[in-house]
């Protein structure tokens, strides 16, 4: 509870007495103009200020969203995905308390947390012990990792599935190397978090024209640092054979409804020929039919 967490990127450290925050060094982050500075799990909850926010997705009824009001560091959601096996938290917030814990129980728990990109490990051993799961962090990912304990699982490879396989983690790459998105196979969404962002053209979808952007692909969103083409085609070619119509970000409201996959490629390829590679390999790329599994 006396551990400090810094106050930009909400990343919880192993001492009470840091001087600097690796993750906010990075090029990737930043530190404010003001300096860096550090709160604690206790003084954020004794502050009486904070409390966590739940929302329903609008389309279905199992994907809940959680941040925190007023927003604590980076500002990010968590997403609770609800499903008869058990329950998966996408990424995670820095913010936790009693009536948060009881909340997503009365919701039927956690079952595992998966974490998409070091940006977010926020408070994670806090949330899996408050529901005795494991928090997967990838393995390319761990230098990273400012506090870290038992509940913390390193997963290799490219793909992880969970729950019986109604989910699925695959590494893309890019904005970290192990960055990852998830897709929940039965419902057909993909959760993207900072992988790949929806940008705000994406989240209007009706009657939507062609050829639109709607999505985004950068190494730092802060600091506006693109990815170059090779890696933003390696992020298409991870997920070309996964099945999803929809997509939701690492922000409240930042979804796309329908033709999601589609838009993805298209944007890609918007994305590289703005760089001046009119002829790069990701523009022979097709949506190919998926074959029917059993």
């Amino acid at each position: 509870m006396d551990l400090m967490i810094c106050s930009m990127c909400g990343a919880q450290h192993s001492t009470r007495a840091a001087k600097s925050c690796k993750v906010c060094d990075d090029p990737r982050q930043y530190v404010p103009p003001d300096g860096q500075s550090w709160t604690t799990l206790r003084e954020l909850q004794l502050s009486g200020k904070y409390h966590n926010t739940f929302q329903h997705d609008p389309y279905h009824s199992g994907v809940i969203s959680i941040w925190t009001e007023p927003q604590v560091a980076i500002g990010q959601r968590a997403i609770l995905c609800c499903t008869d096996k058990g329950n998966v938290l996408w990424d995670c917030i820095t913010y936790i308390d009693d009536e948060t814990v009881n909340r997503i129980k009365d919701l039927g728990g956690i079952s595992a947390i998966v974490i998409s990109h070091p940006h977010y490990y926020s408070t994670c051993l806090h949330w899996a012990e408050a529901f005795g799961c494991s928090v997967y962090l990838s393995a390319e990912d761990e230098e990273w990792i400012m506090r870290k304990g038992d509940a913390q699982k390193l997963w290799e490879g490219n793909e992880m599935e969970l729950l019986d396989g109604e989910f699925k983690v695959v590494k893309v790459g890019g904005h970290f190397y192990g960055s990852s998105v998830m897709l929940w196979k039965s419902e057909k969404k993909l959760f993207v978090a900072d992988s790949i962002t929806v940008v705000p053209s994406g989240v209007y979808h009706v009657d939507r024209p062609r050829g639109t952007a709607s999505f985004t692909f950068m190494w730092s969103y802060p600091n506006m640092i693109p990815l170059a083409p090779d890696l933003v085609h390696g992020i298409w070619q991870a997920v070309a054979d996964l099945d999803f119509e929809d997509t939701h970000g690492a922000f409240l409201l930042k979804d796309t409804r329908g033709r999601s996959k589609e838009r993805l490629l298209d944007s890609a390829k918007m994305f590289v020929n703005s760089m001046g590679h009119w002829e790069h390999a990701i523009h022979k790329e097709t949506i190919q039919p998926l074959l029917a599994t059993g």
